[in-house]
C-alpha cells in the first residue's frame, strides 16, 4: 500500500463533518498534509484539531470556484461534502441535487483541471433501495427509493464517465450505516446509533419505525476512514468503480436498541410509529470487493464500537463537569 505521508496533500470535503474529521485525524496520524474544504452548514471547526499540517477553507463544494482553488496541489482528493439526509432530499430535490451531485461534478473537475492522482468520492448503501436481497453486492441492481440515493447514484455515475473520457483515477465507496463518535443525536443527518444512544442516557423512549425488525449494516467511522485511505493508497485497477464499506453484518433496529438498553441500563419502552418513506427494508453488505481490491477488512465490531461512544461521550461530560 501506498500509504500517505509528508509528500502527500489531500483535500477532504466535509472535512468537518462526522466522517470527515476521522478521515483528517486518520491522514494527520500518516503524517499527511491536509486541506479541508467545508461550508460548516453541519459541520463544526470544533471537530478538527489544531494542527499546523491542517488548512481550512470555508467553501461550499457546490461552488466550482472554491473547489478548484481547494484542490490545487492536491495528490489525492476524498469528497465526502453532502447533504446527507433521505427527508430533507424529498422536501428539496433541487437544493440537495446541487450540492450532492453538482458537488460530485465540481470536485471531478478539479481533479481534471489539477491532474490529481486519486480521488475518492462517498456513496451511500441508499442506491441499492429495497430490492429483496440478504446480501447487497456491488453488481446488483440499483432500485434508489429517494432523490438522495438517486444523486449517489449519479455521482457513481458521472466518475465513471471521467474516469473513462478524462482518465481521472476514482474511485466510489458506498458507506452502509457508519456510527461513531461526534455524530449528534439532535442532528437530522444523525443515525440511529446516536439518537438511540442519546434516549438510552436519558431513559427515554426512542420511536421506532414501521415494525423495527429492518435491518442494517453498522460500520465503524474509524473503519470507514481506514477505507478511505485505502482506496487512495493501493495501486490503481480500472476495475475499482463501486465498492461497499460495511460490517457485513446485518441488525435488526429493534435489536439495536436491546443491545444499547443492556449496554447502558435503559429500561424505557420505545414507541412504535408508520414506517418512512424512503426507508429501506434489508441492508447489508457483501465486502469481498473492499478485501480484494482494497486489502480491507473493519476491525471494530458493533458491541465495541458502541462502548466506544459512550467512553467518548463520558469524557465530553467530565470536561464540561470539571470546567
Amino acid at each position: 500500500m501506498n500509504v500517505p505521508g509528508p509528500d502527500r496533500h489531500a483535500l477532504v470535503t466535509g472535512g468537518g463533518g462526522f466522517i470527515g474529521s476521522h478521515l483528517v485525524e486518520t491522514l494527520l496520524r500518516l503524517d499527511c498534509r491536509v486541506r479541508v474544504l467545508d461550508d460548516f452548514s453541519t459541520g463544526r471547526r470544533a471537530n478538527l484539531p489544531d494542527d499546523p499540517r491542517l488548512e481550512i477553507q470555508e467553501g461550499s463544494v457546490a461552488d466550482l470556484d472554491a473547489v478548484g482553488r481547494a484542490a490545487a496541489g492536491a495528490t489525492m482528493i476524498f469528497h465526502l461534502a453532502a447533504i446527507a439526509s433521505v427527508g430533507r432530499s424529498i422536501a428539496d430535490p433541487r437544493g440537495t441535487h446541487r450540492v450532492n451531485y453538482g458537488g460530485t461534478v465540481a470536485v471531478l473537475e478539479a481533479a481534471r483541471r489539477w491532474k490529481v492522482p486519486r480521488t475518492v468520492i462517498a456513496s451511500s448503501a441508499a442506491v441499492y433501495g429495497d430490492a429483496d436481497a440478504a446480501l447487497r453486492r456491488e453488481t446488483d441492481e440499483t432500485h434508489p427509493l429517494s432523490p438522495y440515493a438517486v444523486d449517489k447514484l449519479a455521482s457513481e455515475a458521472i466518475c465513471d464517465f471521467y474516469r473513462d473520457m478524462h482518465d481521472i483515477r476514482c474511485a466510489a465507496l458506498r458507506f452502509f450505516n457508519v456510527f461513531g463518535p461526534r455524530q449528534d443525536p439532535a442532528s437530522d443527518y444523525s443515525g440511529v446509533v446516536s439518537i438511540f444512544l442519546d434516549h438510552a442516557a436519558r431513559n427515554a423512549a426512542p420511536t421506532i419505525y414501521g415494525d423495527g425488525e429492518q435491518t442494517r449494516d453498522f460500520v465503524h467511522v474509524t473503519d470507514v476512514a481506514d477505507a478511505l485511505v485505502a482506496a487512495a493508497s493501493v495501486p490503481w485497477m480500472p476495475e475499482f468503480g463501486a465498492v461497499n464499506i460495511g460490517s457485513g453484518k446485518a441488525t435488526s433496529i429493534r435489536g439495536l436498541w436491546r443491545e444499547i438498553a443492556t449496554l447502558t441500563g435503559a429500561t424505557a419502552t420505545p414507541k412504535r410509529a408508520s414506517a418512512r418513506s424512503g426507508d429501506i427494508r434489508r441492508s447489508r453488505a457483501d465486502i469481498s470487493r473492499a478485501a480484494d481490491l482494497l486489502g480491507w477488512r473493519p476491525q471494530v465490531d458493533l458491541a465495541a464500537g458502541l462502548a466506544d461512544m459512550m467512553e467518548a461521550r463520558d469524557g465530553r461530560r467530565q470536561t464540561a463537569a470539571v470546567r
